[in-house]
């Protein structure tokens, strides 16, 4: 029974993994599509795309691969399973949503406008739901947390210069830099920590709930 109940433990949290995945890379999606500019990294993985081909997703696994080896090197450390599974489901999920066809790009400022606050919005949101599962982080994650440990900076201060040098590498190289990069570098922060702790309870109780459901099936059985 001890055995049936991790593997239920186990299997809910990569399942919220995943869906936060999925949700993560709607709001990517929904950023880029609103055309008013794209987060510092997708700028950099759009710039790559327009200038080498292949797809948005599949410059995401790329550029996920050198910074996951990169991290390891840093840290001499395997990253977690998470953080391979990040890099290559991200990647496929952009291309995913990237392929439907009623997602395009509104015509009106307005409708801009809502679909980037939106995207901001559902990005945040998955953000805290796979960050809940607490199976690993994601490449880029990774690297900020390879480069605090080693220089012992504040983490803020490492991601700040890591977004700002792949925005400016990115626009050089033709990425959407527009206000809507500017609006997600100031409020996608507090997106994310408003989002956390709601997904982190809503993550806890979901498990805490599985588990007790399990409990009383192992009582009913027990008698």
């Amino acid at each position: 029974m001890r055995a049936q109940s991790s593997l239920s433990h186990h299997i809910l949290k990569w399942s919220i993994y995943i869906v936060g995945l999925l949700v993560m890379s709607l709001g990517i999606v929904l950023i880029i599509k609103a055309n008013l500019g794209a987060s510092p990294w997708d700028v950099f993985h759009i710039g790559l795309y327009k200038q080498l081909g292949l797809t948005i997703g599949s410059w995401s696994i790329i550029v996920g691969f050198f910074i996951l080896l990169i991290s390891a090197l840093l840290t001499k450390r395997l990253p977690q399973i998470g953080a391979f599974l990040n890099m290559l489901l991200v990647g496929v999920f952009i291309d995913m949503y990237m392929m439907i066809p009623f997602f395009v790009t509104p015509t009106t400022l307005s409708g801009k406008m809502i679909m980037l606050l939106v995207g901001i919005i559902v990005n945040g949101y998955g953000m805290g739901l796979y960050i809940s599962s607490r199976v690993g982080a994601g490449p880029r994650d990774s690297l900020m947390i390879a480069l605090t440990e080693i220089t012992s900076w504040k983490i803020q201060y490492i991601r700040s210069g890591i977004e700002i040098i792949v925005l400016i590498i990115g626009w050089f190289l033709g990425g959407p830099v527009f206000f809507g990069t500017i609006i997600y570098s100031l409020i996608i922060g507090y997106v994310a920590g408003y989002a956390l702790p709601q997904c982190q309870d809503f993550s806890d109780r979901l498990q805490k709930r599985i588990a007790k459901h399990e409990t009383i099936n192992v009582n009913h059985l027990s008698n």
